[in-house]
């Protein structure tokens, strides 16, 4: 199962002053096409209501919907995807069936080989530069922990330090993709910025 777009965009409704619907249309505006909603610290029933807003906007631009870290909510809002820590994988393609792409978030080459057998069809893998939205992963895995990574055979998500500076050594890498919540959540205009970001993905500068 290919990926939905290259550009992967994490959503955070604390990033910026104005309501996440308006971020997430924004984004899709820019050409962004696959949101995770993430926003996991509301309770159950508060993220079902900010899930529903969000898969609105979603499909009025004929987006691709990851939910993160709940089958049951994926599944209630018909999500097109779910996002799961390696914990979570056990047994979630015989719930959600053939149809829903299932990405693993991965913070070591063990994690993708583990990802491999328990059927997923991609993995975020980070943090591949410092960030400070997820300080508590370890030490920075570098662009060649990609390269090793693609050996398992999972489309790679880069994340972690995505900016338009560190695109381009992922690229290289192999990645198949890269995830992006700050650079697009606290931004004045997301718009612009997933616009930028698709354009330095697609033609990318050498990595220096």
């Amino acid at each position: 199962m290919s990926l939905p777009s290259p550009l992967m965009a994490v959503t955070d409704r604390h990033g910026h002053a104005r309501p996440l619907r308006e971020t997430v249309r924004a984004v899709l505006a820019g050409g962004g096409r696959w949101i995770w909603f993430r926003d996991r610290d509301l309770p159950d029933a508060e993220r079902r209501v900010l899930g529903q807003i969000v898969v609105d906007e979603v499909r009025a631009a004929s987006g691709f919907l990851t939910v993160g870290g709940d089958v049951d909510l994926a599944l209630a809002l018909g999500a097109d995807g779910i996002h799961l820590p390696m914990s979570a994988l056990n047994g979630v393609r015989e719930r959600v069936g053939s149809d829903k792409l299932i990405g693993a978030s991965a913070h070591s080459l063990g994690d993708v080989a583990a990802a491999v057998s328990a059927g997923a069809d991609y993995v975020t893998l980070s943090p591949i530069f410092p960030t400070a939205s997820k300080p508590g992963y370890g030490p920075a895995l570098g662009p060649e922990a990609i390269a090793a990574a693609r050996n398992h055979g999972l489309p790679i998500v880069a994340l972690g330090g995505m900016s338009g500076d560190t695109l381009a050594s992922c690229h290289s890498a192999g990645a198949a993709g890269f995830a992006v919540m700050g650079e697009l959540m606290r931004v004045s205009d997301p718009a612009e910025t997933a616009g930028l970001l698709l354009r330095g993905w697609s033609e990318p500068r050498s990595a220096s």
